[in-house]
């Protein structure tokens, strides 16, 4: 097994787009042959799986104000809050398909690890999640193409609790709409606390990845360092796909189309179907905090067929104080009409 460095330029990388989008780089293009590591931080992220709606598993205005990132998976799994209180390891394997569906086997090194250190961690019963007291600290995911696997989780050493209960605040009348796949919330739990007193969250780092590579020091591990190239072609994927909002926000199931435009106050995206010529869903993402109601202008929308009348009349009735109403009105009637 070899660590797979993503510093760039001697920094490490903490933006969560391009971290997640890694994975699916190594396993799909670079395809470096036997077992590698991931092991990295991101920066305050909301991560949603690949089928997932946002709009039922997210309180995106609370995102935007706490300027947390919202990623979207190349794989499956539920949504699930990052930050600079917790690692994410994934396991890369591009020739060796034959323990794919087995979280077990890649939870496998760090429960060991932790069990090492006298802490009763173990896998939830018919589940991908890794428990303490019953409480979930690892939420686990993986995905497949071809012969590589992607599988990975979280390692829960200081995570803000409270900000991920908020921003993963779910929306009822979106998740009664059944768009998607639904995330199975449970309770959560730090490790900090159970870890010997005063072990950092870099001591604690060290110490995994040493028992994780059976090394007695980090200088022992066999390691890939992301190269220019790699970099180029890792930047071109997030340009093309994985860093724009289009994918992060507008893949949503039940939600075909997406558009953004940046208005005076900042960007505003929507999110829709029309279907036989009538608004079926619709969803506004403003991106900054909107004066008025734009969900009275998406109620008013919705079953109705779409004119340049109807999407003045529903505008009006938001009683919208920081956006030109007419630049709003002119980017709805031509984002739906090009539809």
């Amino acid at each position: 097994m070899y660590l797979i460095d993503i510093s760039r330029n001697g920094q490490p990388s903490y933006d969560a787009r391009v971290n997640q989008s890694l994975d699916n780089y190594f396993v799909n293009d670079l395809k470096l042959p036997g077992h590698g590591l991931m092991f990295y931080i991101n920066k305050p992220s909301v991560i949603i799986g690949r089928n997932q709606n946002v709009w039922a598993e997210v309180d995106v205005d609370y995102l935007h104000e706490h300027d947390i990132e919202l990623v979207r998976r190349t794989s499956g799994g539920g949504a699930v809050y990052h930050d600079m209180g917790n690692f994410i390891f994934e396991n890369i394997l591009v020739d060796d398909a034959s323990d794919f569906g087995d979280y077990g086997h890649f939870a496998g090194p760090v429960l060991k690890a932790l069990q090492k250190l006298g802490i009763d961690v173990k896998m939830k019963p018919n589940s991908s999640d890794l428990i303490l007291d019953g409480k979930k600290w690892s939420g686990m995911t993986m995905f497949k193409s071809g012969k590589g696997i992607a599988a990975g989780g979280t390692i829960m050493y200081d995570l803000n609790i409270e900000n991920a209960k908020k921003v993963l605040t779910e929306n009822q009348i979106e998740k009664q709409k059944r768009l998607g796949v639904l995330s199975k919330r449970s309770p959560i739990v730090n490790l900090k606390d159970y870890l010997p007193d005063g072990m950092t969250m870099a001591e604690f780092r060290a110490y995994l990845l040493k028992e994780m590579f059976q090394v007695k020091s980090l200088d022992d591990i066999e390691t890939y360092h992301m190269t220019d190239e790699d970099w180029k072609k890792a930047d071109q994927r997030l340009a093309e796909t994985y860093g724009t909002d289009e994918w992060n926000f507008g893949h949503n199931p039940g939600y075909y189309d997406y558009q953004d435009q940046l208005f005076a106050a900042g960007k505003m995206g929507i999110n829709w179907t029309i279907t036989d010529g009538k608004m079926v869903h619709l969803k506004f993402n403003p991106f900054f905090k909107v004066d008025g109601d734009l969900n009275e202008v998406e109620q008013y929308l919705i079953g109705r067929k779409m004119s340049s009348r109807t999407i003045k009349k529903a505008i009006k009735r938001g009683n919208i104080n920081n956006i030109d109403n007419d630049a709003l009105a002119e980017f709805l009637d031509k984002s739906f009409e090009e539809k």
